[in-house]
């Protein structure tokens, strides 16, 4: 019977490539990341106050590298149909982008999916850079924390139900799909409210 060990083992054997995991998917992603280091740390195969520091890292390069690229990616590719897409995408969830740019930035961390693509359009719109980073670093402050405790709280209560590799494993996928349903909710509800206020003016 293969317990939670195994995976707390494998990972401690492999912390070099844990950390650097950690780091380069959060330039990609970020929710699951976050969320599996805090499963991780409540387990103690990671070091909680560590782990949080190559999020942070990742974080920041995340950002930086996401307004560079759409920078870049304005003077290689200007009015590409891949910026039609980002531009309706982020338009679909913040129709006031350009009257609240730091507020859309700011929320944008709290909305699965989004965030990355309204970094590269702030880089592509040339949002002011100040107030973009404002915005981003404010939000990650609060957001990143948050996850990191949500997947603590998954691999409490994961690991209160069974240390059986298997059993715990199937605890946190369903924990995660609760997640994205909620996450999913509070988009549609956002949307719904942002659209409500846009046809008020």
């Amino acid at each position: 019977m293969h317990t939670v060990n195994l995976l707390t083992s494998l990972v401690e054997q492999h912390l070099i490539w844990a950390y650097a995991i950690i780091f380069f998917g959060l330039i990609f992603e970020g929710e699951f990341v976050v969320i599996s280091v805090g499963i991780l740390s409540h387990l103690g195969a990671l070091s909680f106050w560590f782990a949080l520091l190559f999020i942070i890292f990742g974080l920041i390069a995340k950002t930086f590298l996401g307004y560079a690229l759409g920078e870049f990616l304005y003077k290689k590719f200007n009015h590409h149909k891949i910026f039609k897409y980002i531009k309706k995408r982020v338009y679909n969830v913040f129709p006031r982008f350009k009257a609240k740019p730091f507020w859309s930035i700011f929320a944008s961390n709290f909305i699965m999916g989004v965030n990355y693509l309204v970094i590269i359009f702030c880089g592509y719109e040339k949002i002011n850079y100040k107030q973009f980073l404002k915005a981003e670093f404010s939000s990650k402050a609060i957001w990143a924390p948050l996850l990191l405790l949500l997947g603590y709280f998954f691999g409490y209560t994961a690991l209160h139900i069974s240390r059986e590799i298997w059993k715990f494993s199937m605890v946190v996928l369903i924990l995660f799909l609760i997640f994205i349903i909620f996450d999913k909710l509070v988009t549609w509800f956002y949307e719904v409210l942002e659209e409500f206020n846009e046809n008020k003016q």
